[in-house]
């Protein structure tokens, strides 16, 4: 999941494109930007860069092992093909 603090700094960028002059309001909004990102991140279904690195090596991991059970198998096919 995203970190809180990249959210943060996230809506910490989007409040400083405002007009200065709005002054408590731009924290207002600094707040609100944060609960908006925060809520609707939560809605993707997104995974750790860890949990996706766990995964990708487990993907590489099956392909090996399937490209050997593949090599296996033409040999036993090989050798059952009459002569």
């Amino acid at each position: 999941m995203v970190e809180l603090k990249t959210l943060q700094d996230l809506s910490d960028r989007l409040a400083a494109v405002l007009p200065p002059g709005l002054g408590r309001v731009r924290d207002e909004l600094r707040d609100n930007f944060r609960a908006v990102l925060q809520a609707r991140l939560a809605e993707l279904d997104l995974v750790t860069r860890e949990q996706f690195d766990v995964q990708r090596a487990l993907l590489a991991k099956s392909r090996q092992r399937l490209a050997q059970m593949e090599e296996r198998l033409a040999a036993l096919e090989a050798r059952q093909k009459p002569r």
